[in-house]
């Protein structure tokens, strides 16, 4: 059952940030998630925040330079089918169709899929978790076969969204509003390890708000994808998953970002398996390197060692088809 809350549906972004601050105050855009947190009782709200009368943060365009603006209430929907995304961020495309259900990517948003809770069943069942003020991470010892196998740390969580990992493999960045103003941060940096803090998923301080996303120009040679394995095909989260980013020229890696989800409490980017790929060729021998290097530092729990070569065979299988 949904506890009783007050709704309230600004007109400005102004007036969202002041009604946030407000004691038990929860921003509401699609509710895909929020509205189960609720039902669940894995939060409690005092007061929904509506952002749907906030054009503004809807729709994709263009940047000052070159780079494109992905609003905060652009659908999950919308982002799959953008055809300028498609052609020059194709990574992105792919990571927002793999989202869900199509009804789930109608009404989710793209600030909302950045921001949502933990899948964890201990976290969204009857479970006093560490990540909700309790004593354990029961994952540790229990049923643990779709947790993290990398930066686990009190909290053995995985990130449940593609387009981040996604968008940080195309290196861009989150548009913040709040009390204090605007400001914007990595994407790399807007979520919050366990070893920092077991009890948030990002770094979003009191009052602000998630106003868009920033994509950086279109690179010449620049080559992205995502993939992402899943135990329902049809909508499920991600049991293991890769975003790459590579900058090939001529036959050779300049740069890589290598992105893993699925994997980790946050996006996980795989620094070793960047460094094995870059300034080689991509071939089959660098492909299967920078598989091996993703899951150097792996640490399964008792149940979900079969992840290892799984990550190994799809990041592998991903690069070759990269490598065309």
């Amino acid at each position: 059952m949904l506890p009783n809350f007050n709704y309230f549906r600004p007109d400005t972004l102004k007036e969202a940030i002041r009604e946030l601050q407000s004691p038990g105050a929860l921003l509401h855009s699609g509710g895909t998630d929020l509205l189960g947190c609720l039902h669940d009782g894995v939060l409690t709200a005092e007061k929904l925040i509506s952002l749907t009368a906030l054009t503004e943060l809807s729709g994709i365009g263009s940047t000052s330079d070159g780079g494109r603006r992905l609003g905060a209430l652009t659908t999950i929907t919308a982002l799959a089918a953008n055809g300028d995304l498609d052609k020059n961020y194709p990574g992105l495309v792919q990571a927002a169709a793999s989202v869900a259900s199509p009804q789930l990517r109608n009404q989710g948003t793209l600030g909302g899929n950045l921001c949502q809770k933990p899948r964890c069943w201990y976290y969204r069942g009857e479970f006093d978790c560490l990540r909700k003020g309790g004593p354990k991470c029961y994952a540790v010892a229990g049923q643990n076969q779709f947790h993290c196998l990398l930066g686990g740390s009190q909290c053995y969580i995985v990130h449940p969204s593609d387009p981040a990992a996604a968008l940080l493999a195309l290196d861009a960045r989150v548009e913040i509003a709040g009390p204090g103003g605007k400001r914007t941060v990595a994407v790399e940096n807007f979520h919050v390890p366990p070893q920092k803090d077991p009890h948030r998923e990002t770094f979003l301080e009191e009052g602000e708000i998630v106003t868009a996303v920033l994509l950086p120009p279109p690179q010449s040679g620049r080559r992205s994808s995502y993939r992402k394995v899943r135990a329902r095909q049809s909508w499920d989260f991600a049991v293991a998953g890769v975003a790459l980013a590579l900058q090939i020229n001529g036959d050779i890696v300049s740069d890589s970002r290598v992105v893993l989800s699925g994997a980790a409490p946050v996006p996980w980017r795989s620094k070793m398996a960047e460094e094995a790929l870059r300034g080689r060729t991509l071939d089959s021998r660098s492909a299967r390197a920078a598989a091996e290097a993703a899951m150097a530092e792996a640490r399964p729990l008792a149940h979900n060692g079969y992840k290892v070569p799984l990550f190994k065979g799809l990041i592998e299988d991903e690069l070759l088809k990269l490598a065309g």
